[in-house]
């Protein structure tokens, strides 16, 4: 219950709908199949919900972890008492944990044990009391060949003082309020740096202050990357009079000897034991949050990114354009499977454009060609003109192609596998085309990393950064659905319940057997259980099945009251697909059960009358501003089109056609104040933006926009 009750705290979710999801992921059941198929387990809760239940079950089983571990070692110390056990056991906080067991923390040799070695504690404890006020009398009994002086006897128990009051709770508290609300974070430049080129783009910070808890995460991220790599140093401060002052208030009860002892103890357990360790605690808290605000951005950036209209299936031709090695085009067919590639040399220094145009043509009516796809890399604009001058026989779109990280891609493993006889050139092209066909299918082979649609990517905490990008990437995927006879291992191995090795083998039944004829064909594939079929089947979409059912998200445990529905309505299951009019009146009452409630019905129900629909949107032809072709051609105030290419805390980054992309600052998004980039507009959304200003020394474009 304990566990439950720290979730319910965190959330404020229905308590029954917390221990069912509990359940449900202890069976090993994914979020997307729990979100979708057990619906009236969870009381409704979505994948976002699920999420936080996972995350926090996870936090809580981190901290009972250490709970045990501090038990363990008080015991073995004989220093565990039953209040102790209970002040450790009700703890809901890793921090607050820490704190308690601070004072019986093995300690590496410090001035205090140094001091209690040399018999000072005694002494310590007399001072604390506060009641002595002849302390050198009372110090001298403690001098000897260790302690040589009164002074000496009275630092050391300074030392073991400072040492309590640096394991104070509510002092270490106090402190944190004070950074919490007041502190400020200070930055100057390495004087000795300040003439390196890489330098000048933290200018800003060679000599910045802020409050720390209004510091946004894009511009602390950045602060603690100039630090990292040796240009500014980085200071966290408060008021230091008034930190101590709080202090005495809370230890010093008299106005004598003692008192003067304490005060001095005081001070150096803050400059010395507190502040450098809570003022870390304060900034890595901060970097925490910038972190996870930077991964939030990260995370929905890619979601829009992997959920990008598709052309769907379309004979496509790819160019990865280029000038002195040429322009690397290949010829898919509508299942992307590699037809032709060849190498054309239309730009500097061949300039044999004659020769590419009439290849293009020839290959356009070769291959049936129904869209060009074009890298939006070196040679791109040049590429696309020389396209667009082409009269070609049949209707032919022409797409500029994203190619972040399709090198990546061409030189992996991955890709090594699928076109083993090819190099790296072709294989980058073939990305190009078949992200035009399915960004989703094609985006899942590279790392989420490579993409280019983050926020200090490279700064967040990894591993953080990869869980979130990795449930994203599950989450699309499943949300769409996946052709088993067509989808990549790649692809294959985000399905719910499937994995890298499953996915290998469906690839291995498939080669051996042909194509998937039906879902119940997939309980062939080897080591594919009972479970891995029941997370799986629902996301997994067999085309032109003898049971319609299997191109739809209606999961098998369902095809049962399906066929009662369309039996009772005197029709096939067949005829059922797609019929409105006899859908709708269906009493989704009469076919409730004890397992199966309204939502899944309700779910069921939506899903034939558009069986397999992929939500997304279709691709859209767009064309830059033909006479923009370097930072140079810009001029304030021209209105230009462009495609949002990255989203961050700050504001939006727009693609108009030129290497540099230029930035719509927060403040230039909308007349209104906007809290979320991510409100008003979308990666890859097609905009008119009006130009600001240009910085060409430091090749920065200020934009403000007009949403289309």
């Amino acid at each position: 219950m304990q566990l439950i009750n720290f979730i319910q705290s965190k959330t404020n979710l229905p308590v029954k709908g917390i221990e069912n999801t509990i359940q449900l992921i202890n069976e090993d059941c994914t979020i997307p199949f729990i979100s979708r198929y057990r619906k009236e387990r969870t009381g409704n809760l979505d994948e976002v919900q699920i999420g936080d239940i996972v995350k926090y079950k996870e936090q809580f089983e981190e901290l009972e972890k250490r709970k045990k571990s501090i038990l363990k070692t008080l015991e073995e110390q004989d220093v565990l008492t039953e209040e102790l056990k209970q002040k450790i056991e009700s703890t809901t906080d890793l921090r607050t944990l820490e704190d308690i067991y601070l004072p019986f923390k093995k300690k590496r040799k410090t001035k205090a044990e140094t001091a209690r070695k040399n018999g000072l504690e005694p002494l310590a404890k007399i001072i604390m009391s506060q009641r002595a006020n002849d302390l050198e009398y009372i110090a001298v009994k403690y001098v000897n060949d260790e302690v040589i002086s009164i002074e000496k006897a009275l630092e050391g128990a300074r030392f073991i003082i400072a040492e309590w009051i640096n394991e104070r709770t509510d002092i270490r508290n106090n402190i944190r309020y004070q950074l919490e609300r007041f502190a400020t974070i200070n930055t100057k430049v390495v004087k000795s740096k300040i003439e390196e080129e890489k330098v000048q783009k933290y200018r800003d910070y060679f000599d910045w202050s802020e409050s720390l808890n209004r510091c946004p995460s894009h511009r602390l991220l950045a602060i603690l990357r100039a630090e990292k790599e040796g240009f500014i140093r980085v200071k966290v401060e408060i008021d230091d009079d008034r930190a101590t002052s709080k202090m005495e208030d809370r230890i010093i009860r008299s106005n004598n000897e003692s008192a003067t002892q304490i005060e001095v103890a005081i001070q150096d357990a803050y400059k010395r034991l507190l502040f450098p360790s809570l003022s870390n605690e304060a900034l890595n808290l901060a970097k925490e949050k910038a972190d996870e605000s930077a991964i939030q951005v990260f995370a929905k950036n890619l979601k829009q990114l992997l959920l990008g209209a598709p052309l769907g299936e379309k004979n496509i031709l790819a160019i990865d354009p280029g000038f002195r090695t040429g322009c690397k085009v290949v010829c898919l067919n509508a299942q992307g499977g590699l037809e032709y590639n060849e190498t054309i040399y239309p730009h500097a220094p061949q300039n044999d454009s004659i020769g590419a145009i009439r290849k293009i043509n020839s290959l356009v009516d070769a291959y049936k060609i129904e869209a060009i796809a074009i890298g939006n890399g070196t040679a791109s604009r040049e590429t696309e003109r020389l396209i667009k001058k082409i009269r070609f026989n049949r209707d032919v779109e022409v797409f500029v192609v994203s190619e972040a990280g399709a090198s990546i891609y061409s030189a992996s493993k991955i890709a090594r596998d699928e076109f083993p006889n090819y190099d790296v050139t072709v294989r980058g092209s073939i990305s190009i085309g078949r992200r035009l066909a399915d960004p989703l299918a094609e985006l899942v082979k590279i790392d989420a990393k490579s993409i280019g649609v983050g926020q200090y990517q490279h700064d967040v905490d990894q591993g953080k950064l990869q869980k979130s990008l990795d449930s994203v990437v599950e989450s699309c995927v499943n949300s769409i659905g996946v052709n088993i006879n067509t989808a990549s291992s790649s692809l294959l191995s985000y399905v719910s319940g499937i994995g890298p090795k499953l996915a290998d083998n469906i690839i291995i039944y498939r080669n051996e057997n042909g194509a998937f004829t039906s879902r119940n064909e997939i309980k062939k594939v080897a080591r594919l259980g009972a479970k891995a079929f029941e997370q799986g089947a629902g996301f997994l979409r067999i085309k032109r099945a003898k049971n319609p059912l299997d191109d739809s998200a209606v999961h098998p445990e369902s095809y049962a009251i399906v066929r009662k529905m369309a039996k009772d309505m005197g029709i096939k299951v067949i005829d059922l697909i797609g019929n409105g009019a006899v859908l709708q009146k269906i009493d989704l009452q009469k076919y409730i059960t004890n397992i199966i409630g309204l939502p899944t019905l309700q779910d069921i129900i939506k899903e034939l009358e558009k069986p397999g629909l992929d939500p997304r949107k279709k691709a859209k032809v767009f064309t830059f501003n033909q006479n923009i072709t370097t930072i140079n051609d810009l001029r304030e105030g021209q209105l230009l089109p462009g495609i949002i290419n990255n989203i961050t805390n700050f504001g939006c980054f727009v693609d108009i056609g030129i290497k540099e992309s230029g930035l719509v600052h927060v403040s230039n998004l909308s007349d209104k104040f906007v809290s979320d980039v991510n409100e008003i507009v979308n990666l890859h959304q097609q905009v008119i933006v009006k130009v600001l200003s240009i910085d060409i020394p430091r090749k920065r474009i200020q934009l403000t926009l007009n949403i289309k």
